[in-house]
């Protein structure tokens, strides 16, 4: 069973979740006040950051918009993107997150990464650590392999701990985390946030209409979106949210909710605007047969077994 994830005063984590990326970055202050209640106007209680985010600002801005909200509100952050993931890096990165957040107690806490160079004993006890002093309710673990997620379990039993959710990437056209991560994540209770459901902007169809962004601006999300299959298959996402009357990130952030795993996808932007197709994925019901007919659109990943019977 699915680990439950709830706020302070027990309401359940909204279907989708607000990504806090762009506060204090491409969206100041008022883009980023207008996107967080447009979120919650959306039904949103799950708002996610990091540490890491625009040298603090995101967490500062979420940190002055949630007040009036908390107790409702399910707020993640994460740890150890930089420094590594060592007791004493965690500790003040997370001092330091909590006091931009105004926060004694943050209800998710992410490894932000994998980190090869340290002994996840180490790492598993700070959170177990955490968790004892109430600061924090669940452990996540962020860009990690699905057998990097498996050690860290184990490891975290030893502490009387739990992995209690995953955040990879996921949207149309990178669909590698069905392979392990998606269907490991439903076998153990591991509930996922998925990241990037609109792939960097792709599946939004402002590149084949001569639009920019970080796919033209940012030479990772340029290789990484790059092949050309990924843009027909934006291009085809584009043309049939035309003849439904849908915008094309409405239903790429709709077809990333509806695998069977159940993943809740961060959605983000730039502004309240831009926001507005995402959230209205919230309210749509995506049917089988559409599914179907989106999945087809990319190619669908060997499982693994399948891997290991051609090697």
């Amino acid at each position: 069973m699915t680990n439950t994830l709830t706020s302070p005063d027990g309401t359940p984590a909204s279907r989708f979740a607000f990504g806090t990326m762009q506060f204090g970055g491409l969206a100041d202050e008022g883009e980023s006040r207008a996107m967080f209640e447009a979120s919650l106007d959306a039904g949103i209680t799950h708002f996610d950051t990091a540490h890491l985010y625009n040298d603090g600002a995101s967490e500062t801005l979420l940190g002055k918009f949630i007040p009036a909200h908390r107790e409702r509100l399910i707020i993640a952050t994460k740890a150890g993107y930089t420094g590594g993931a060592g007791r004493d890096n965690l500790l003040a990165q997370f001092d330091i997150s909590r006091g931009r957040l105004g926060l004694d107690h943050v209800d998710i806490l992410y490894l932000h990464r994998f980190d090869e160079t340290t002994d996840l004993n180490e790492t598993l006890e700070t959170f177990a650590h955490l968790k004892s002093r109430g600061q924090i309710s669940h452990v996540g673990l962020s860009n990690f392999a699905a057998w990097q997620v498996m050690k860290a379990a184990c490891i975290a039993a030893r502490f009387d701990l739990r992995i209690s959710i995953l955040q990879p990437m996921y949207n149309l056209v990178k669909r590698q985390a069905e392979v392990e991560i998606l269907p490991m994540c439903a076998a153990e209770g591991i509930a996922v946030a998925p990241y990037s459901p609109l792939a960097g902007g792709l599946l939004t169809g402002k590149y084949a209409s001569g639009g920019s962004g970080r796919l033209t601006e940012n030479d990772r999300y340029a290789a990484r979106y790059g092949l050309d299959w990924m843009h027909r298959a934006a291009r085809d996402l584009a043309e049939i949210a035309t003849d439904m009357g849908l915008h094309p990130a409405t239903l790429a952030a709709a077809w990333a909710a509806r695998h069977p795993s159940g993943p809740m996808p961060i959605l983000s932007a730039r502004s309240a605007g831009q926001l507005a197709p995402s959230l209205a994925a919230t309210g749509f019901e995506m049917d089988e047969a559409l599914y179907a007919r989106l999945c087809a659109l990319s190619p669908t990943p060997a499982p693994a077994t399948d891997r290991l019977e051609e090697a």
